[in-house]
């Protein structure tokens, strides 16, 4: 089975994290496309921009967050082809840029993808 991985874009690319997509709608300050080294950028598989505003961070709206992001990734289009990618390599590593790594929407979206793939749910 795939292993799913998360990582800060600030933090050193590593041969290690296999696939790297930035599950970012927003591009990470500072950071260049040869540093970022991606494989992909996938814009839609972030929280919308009206809920990324709604939850700025806030750690007590982030139980409504969760169950908000869930809904809309039910939703996304990007989800079947990362899935579909995340079955085709060993490795995949969702990059982020926010500062907090426990409380922010890639942590919640690797969640989702291990349920899925748990579960032998497709969408």
């Amino acid at each position: 089975m795939s292993k799913i991985k998360t990582k800060r874009v600030y933090e050193e690319p590593e041969e290690s994290d296999g696939v790297r997509i930035l599950t970012e709608r927003l591009w990470p300050r500072g950071v260049t496309k040869d540093r970022a080294n991606l494989d992909q950028w996938m814009k839609g598989i972030s929280p919308s921009q009206d809920l990324r505003k709604w939850f700025d961070h806030d750690h007590e709206k982030w139980d409504e967050f969760k169950g908000r992001y869930r809904k809309e990734l039910f939703g996304s289009e990007q989800i079947e082809e990362l899935l579909e990618i995340i079955k085709m390599n060993e490795t995949v590593t969702l990059v982020y840029a926010s500062k907090d790594e426990k409380h922010n929407s890639t942590v919640l979206l690797k969640e989702f993808l291990e349920d899925l793939l748990e579960n032998g749910n497709d969408i």
